[in-house]
């Protein structure tokens, strides 16, 4: 076979691979009502006592608070199933049933009254696990263990329960900052939009990793013995957190914590690569005080990024170059909160949910679709603690 050809038939094998998985996930119509679930902390203070919720209408930007809908501890990181019947949290602990690991709970969702109920709860393998997601196909729930180091893959279960890991890894070495990166600290683990490759942040290690992803085994491989790009390395002291791959699946973006930037990288479907094309800082040139970035989200449009920013106490907005990918600074909004640790844009692309962990609220902004700027609606959620936004449709 021709390098020619070779490259069409990737081409093409990858487009009906995107093909599929965007059709396994992809809600069937336009929804309109929907769920809206937070994950929160528990401990050191908080108010809370697991996971909230609201309802959410998406043409009048409505909110009705539905309270407590499971009573969890720390379920920092929420996961929706893409049947939409089933939700996973990660509880963000170090020591589970006498194990120096964490726990990963599955809920299932009464879409009558938005109440969860446990279904099954299992040890993480690793301690602190802070972020969760599911594959394509809804077979398997991934997730990272932060103070373990490490990454774990568990099947689900017809029933929406959860089995035993499938796969494990655990990271070894360390950074440059002696305080932060003692050791490998995983902080994210997503999946390729073709379902084939597992992509995880690990801040200790300052690196993202890639693994081929076997979601009918739930299996994780590494290519590293066979000499391909399984790793893309950032700036010493920079600290990967989270990444957001752009709708068009050319281009991946992720932010570092530490360093408080973004990296923008060309993405290799064929063999999973990161190829770096930009970094920029997620601050204006004029703050001068301490922050720390903290999550990081491509418009559904593809037109715009976004990233918080935690001390600065911000959202950075960038357009997207949508031929190289590159990122130029738009502008920087308070989220008018402290220490936005994640935030949410709705479904519809039109408003930004921004959590800020330390004044308890969340703050909502209307997105300016041509410009992509945010204006607060004046729209302000009361939850403690709050970690984690995810939207579950029910019409």
């Amino acid at each position: 076979m021709t390098k020619s050809i070779r490259r069409i038939f990737l081409s093409i094998t990858y487009f009906f691979l995107l093909l599929s998985a965007v059709c396994v996930g992809a809600p069937a119509k336009h929804h309109t009502k929907y769920l809206v679930y937070i994950g929160t902390y528990t401990q050191e203070g908080s108010e809370s006592k697991g996971i909230y919720g609201y309802r959410f209408d998406s043409n009048t930007a409505g909110l009705v608070p539905m309270g407590l809908a499971a009573e969890s501890i720390n379920p920092s990181f929420l996961a929706v199933h893409p049947n939409h019947r089933f939700i996973y949290a990660v509880n963000e602990i170090s020591n589970y049933n006498g194990q120096k690991s964490g726990a990963v709970s599955a809920f299932a969702i009464d879409r009558a009254t938005g109440k969860l109920t446990l279904l099954n709860q299992v040890a993480t393998r690793g301690g602190d696990p802070c972020y969760i997601s599911l594959d394509k196909t809804g077979k398997n729930v991934l997730l990272a263990n932060y103070a373990g180091g490490s990454i774990a893959v568990f099947p689900v279960l017809e029933d929406g329960r959860l089995g035993e890991a499938s796969a494990f890894v655990q990271h070894s070495g360390h950074g440059t900052n002696p305080e932060r990166q003692e050791g490998p600290h995983a902080h994210s683990i997503d999946l390729s939009p073709d379902n084939r490759f597992a992509l995880v942040d690990d801040l200790g290690l300052d690196e993202t990793l890639v693994y081929r992803f076997d979601s009918a085994k739930g299996a994780l491989t590494s290519d590293e013995a066979k000499g391909s790009a399984s790793r893309a390395k950032a700036k010493p002291g920079a600290g990967p957190r989270h990444l957001a791959f752009h709708p068009n699946g050319k281009f991946a973006y992720v932010i570092n914590e530490m360093a408080s930037t973004v990296s923008a990288f060309r993405y290799d479907a064929a063999s999973g690569g990161l190829q770096s094309v930009q970094t920029i800082s997620a601050l204006p040139e004029t703050f001068s005080g301490h922050s720390e970035a903290a999550e990081i989200q491509v418009h559904p449009s593809g037109k715009f990024l976004y990233a918080s920013n935690r001390g600065h106490d911000s959202i950075a907005v960038f357009a997207i170059d949508g031929n190289k990918g590159t990122l130029s600074p738009v502008e920087y909004v308070s989220t008018k909160g402290a220490n936005p640790r994640n935030f949410e844009i709705a479904p519809s692309g039109s408003l930004l949910f921004a959590a800020n962990e330390k004044s308890d609220n969340i703050v909502v902004f209307n997105i300016n679709r041509q410009t992509g700027r945010l204006t607060a609606t004046g729209k302000v959620l009361e939850v403690s603690q709050p970690v984690c936004i995810k939207f579950v449709p029910i019409d």
